[in-house]
């Protein structure tokens, strides 16, 4: 039965080199580049055995190996992996739950990040090979590792299957992924900061200690205590790792029994009633355009995502400066008027998002200034009420209520003149983006570099025509608070003749090139 799951196993793997010779050369690639990873890591655990500090090396690889057996545990839940041996499709087989278990669990040695895993533990088997007993029990850990990684992966997996079956919930579970790299990155930073020649070493060796007795890092100390000559807690972690996969193995059969009568989970289908937002808005084509936009904006995961990933931006930049030293009032400056930047760029390429429904504004000679202006709408909504409500915030933080005007200046100056090139280029320059009802993380890939030339330029455009606002900020904090008065009217001044001029620009392009960007949209 297993010799049968690893052929099938085997022939899938094999069927991915019958698609498209491009596609062949990206898996081809990606394969050799993990195994030269693995490689690498494998001539460095041996070169590790020649070390005879093993305090060090059982810390760093007691921290790694809980990294791995917790990317093992996390990562299919966080992306959520279609999974070609799903314990459903073998439903009608009539096999024993147990063996359809053991079936698919051996099969899931069969892969790159198997293979990977198992170069790596092999490795640290050459790395604890101090004698016949410290390798004795590096191998039985080594396999106890490799159980716990598939387990934990085959549990996972299988758990997404249930909890990722519908696209909102893959969606949903992407955020989470994103949120959580938001939470390590002040960490990652912190790593960078401490002083590793003084106490670098024994904040390495306290995280090893307290992991080494936790599922995720037991395996990985048994073998380092046996070096070390302790034999008892060696046999302690060795437990507690064979614990861990037994415990692993039930859950396993517990869910392969479960998912063998249990049919896949169906997205619950919303019913809408009345016209929305097109009932509310003027029965005008700009307002039409602007109910769209609206709806759009609240249901359309592609504009959702991107509107959660504009406050944590800030979180990004903020925390390494924090920590490398710069005073928080300056610091609460900044949020806003960065999620302005980002709020005005996310319109660059908007008319792309329509994709092949664009021919509806072509075939009824939409006039170009109804579509510029429609289509920034919610976008301007989200923009009053972040600078209305963020700008105060933001100077209180600061303590300096003389900054206010200065704030609601450069805020001003940075989205607006964000929208008068997103206005444009929507326009002139669409590139291919994600299309309707696809996962807001599968970005297509566009056809030239053109594209990201494009998106530099809205993103820096909005910064450099809003530098005088910046400027006359500046000066108002530095010499003189007097100038803050003169950044408001300078910031509105130089959004509002933006906005207009991008729009006015815009409509034209649209309506001269109305027939290129339905074949671009067709080409996407």
């Amino acid at each position: 039965m297993v010799a049968q799951f690893f052929g099938l196993k085997l022939h899938l793997l094999a069927n991915l080199f019958r698609r498209s010779p491009w596609q062949v050369a990206g898996i081809v690639v990606s394969l050799l580049y993990g195994l030269a990873i693995a490689a690498a890591l494998v001539i460095t655990l041996v070169g590790l055995r020649f070390v005879d500090d093993l305090a060090p090396v059982g810390s760093v690889l007691i921290l790694a190996g809980s990294t791995v057996v917790l990317g093992f545990s996390l990562i299919p839940l966080v992306v959520g992996i279609d999974d070609a041996m799903d314990p459903r499709k073998f439903a009608l087989m009539a096999i024993p739950n147990r063996r359809l278990a053991f079936g698919l669990a051996a099969s899931a040695l069969i892969g790159v990040p198997a293979i990977a895993l198992t170069l790596f533990l092999l490795g640290t088997v050459v790395t604890w090979s101090r004698g016949v007993g410290e390798t004795l029990v590096a191998l039985v850990a080594a396999v106890l590792l490799l159980a716990t990684c598939t387990l934990a992966s085959r549990v996972s997996t299988s758990i997404g299957a249930f909890l990722l079956a519908t696209r909102r919930s893959r969606e949903f579970s992407g955020i989470i992924g994103i949120l959580l790299l938001v939470m390590i990155s002040p960490v990652v930073v912190l790593l960078l900061n401490i002083d590793w020649g003084t106490r670098g070493m024994t904040l390495l060796t306290d995280g090893a200690q307290i992991l080494s007795w936790t599922p995720l890092g037991a395996g990985w100390a048994a073998p380092a205590e046996a070096a070390a000559g302790d034999w008892g807690g060696a046999a302690l972690k060795l437990l507690i790792a064979a614990a861990t996969v037994y415990v692993l193995w039930l859950v396993w059969q517990a869910l392969v029994a479960k998912m063998l009568v249990t049919p896949g989970r169906e997205a619950h289908v919303k019913h809408y009633g009345g016209l929305g937002w097109f009932d509310r808005m003027p029965h005008t084509p700009l307002g039409a355009i602007a109910a769209r936009s609206i709806t759009y904006w609240g249901r359309d995961s592609r504009y959702w995502v991107s509107l959660i990933m504009i406050p944590i931006v800030p979180v990004l930049v903020i925390v390494p400066l924090s920590i490398a030293g710069m005073p928080g009032d300056y610091l609460a400056l900044l949020p806003v008027p960065m999620m302005c930047v980002f709020l005005g760029w996310t319109m660059h390429n908007d008319v792309a998002y329509d994709n092949t429904a664009i021919w509806l504004h072509v075939a009824s000679g939409t006039r170009g200034v109804s579509d510029r202006i429609g289509r920034l709408v919610p976008a301007l909504f989200a923009g009053i009420i972040l600078i209305g409500l963020g700008s105060p915030v933001s100077v209180y933080f600061h303590g300096d209520w003389s900054a206010l005007p200065s704030m609601l200046g450069v805020s001003t100056s940075i989205l607006l003149t964000g929208f008068g090139f997103s206005s444009y280029t929507s326009a002139r320059f669409p590139y291919p983006a994600t299309k309707p009802g696809d996962s807001p993380f599968a970005q297509p890939q566009a056809s030239d570099t053109a594209s990201a030339l494009i998106q530099s330029l809205t993103f820096l455009g909005s910064i450099i025509l809003s530098l005088p606002a910046i400027i006359l900020a500046l000066m108002g904090m530095f010499i003189d608070p007097v100038w803050h008065l003169s950044a408001l009217y300078a910031g509105v001044g130089i959004g509002i003749l933006t906005t207009f001029a991008g729009i006015w620009l815009g409509s034209r392009t649209y309506e001269r090139r109305g027939p290129e960007i339905l074949a671009s949209a067709l080409r996407a």
